[in-house]
């Protein structure tokens, strides 16, 4: 069965990952899935590192008894070191390492996770070992995680590419004019990190100090994150930003699904919220003009 996947998705990363996002049990987690799927969301990104693997045993055991009314997008996971093995014996058991902890018989995509250049430009044979397993059976799709222009063109000379995985927000839009490109061959388009972890919520400023993976940010990136959310505020008249952010994405017709992070209730609720909102387009365009005149040409790491 086709799935008409839901433009508001699920990212997994924090199911089960108390390290970066507090408490967050199996019995939370599941009955937070189980909510989503409830209020419409039929989109799910995991992946086998996760919380050491409980993201996907956890949503497994979430979504058992609607497996086939939903999508699950996972990744790959080459070996239990990271050293790269990129055999098809790598690739598969990943794969089925997955199919296990998810307990189900098939994904319904698979990526590579922020590969190397030389992988995206087919230098070896991850694609073909990926196409291999949809020949099989056991996933359906597949693509890749990526975060740049380049990795985006790159990506794009494979022609069995059928789903990508693109870092992509209002601070992050190097990769606007590709959009229609993608969208004319029919990939599935997946937007992580659509509110620059944290960032576009609008909960942080200038002032704010930042422990576990959040404090990759030196206190120059944080003053010009800070500078550039205040900016957003005057334009927006509000303190949060969550909805305009969120409202941004979905304003493309070519992203198929945006997947923010939802820790708790009230997040899932915020999000199901957002999807009434109407994002203006002359905002829409301030928004462009901001990342044109101030991003562009000095981008900011992730």
């Amino acid at each position: 069965m086709e799935i008409k996947i839901s433009r508001l998705g699920f990212g997994a990363w924090q199911l089960g990952n108390n390290q970066d996002w507090g408490n967050m049990d199996e019995t939370s987690a599941i009955a937070l899935v189980q909510e989503a799927y409830k209020e419409g969301i039929n989109f799910f990104d995991t992946a086998p590192h996760y919380a050491g693997g409980k993201s996907e045993e956890y949503l497994g055991k979430a979504v058992k008894k609607f497996r086939d009314k939903i999508y699950i997008n996972s990744k790959i996971d080459y070996d239990d070191n990271g050293t790269g093995d990129h055999s098809l014996g790598a690739i598969e058991r990943s794969v089925r390492g997955s199919l296990k902890r998810l307990q189900t018989t098939y994904l319904d995509s698979v990526l590579l996770h922020n590969p190397p250049m030389y992988v995206l430009e087919g230098k070896t044979e991850d694609f073909s070992e990926l196409e291999k397993l949809k020949d099989m059976g056991i996933i359906r799709a597949y693509g890749a995680s990526i975060d740049t222009r380049e990795e985006v063109k790159a990506i794009l000379e494979n022609k069995q590419i059928g789903v990508i995985e693109l870092l992509y927000n209002v601070f992050f839009q190097s990769c606007r004019d590709l959009l229609p490109e993608i969208h004319k061959r029919g990939i599935i388009l997946i937007i992580k990190v659509p509110l620059d972890s944290g960032w576009l919520s609008g909960k942080y400023s200038i002032d704010s100090s930042f422990s576990g993976i959040r404090s990759r940010w030196s206190k120059e990136i944080i003053e010009r994150r800070g500078a550039l959310v205040s900016k957003l505020v005057s334009i927006t008249k509000d303190p949060s930003l969550t909805k305009y952010a969120m409202g941004f994405l979905w304003s493309y017709p070519e992203i198929t699904t945006v997947i923010p992070g939802i820790k708790n209730m009230q997040q899932l609720h915020e999000h199901l919220e957002a999807r009434k909102f109407v994002f203006a387009g002359a905002m829409k365009r301030q928004f462009e003009i901001i990342y044109d005149q101030q991003i562009s040409h000095n981008p900011l790491p992730w």
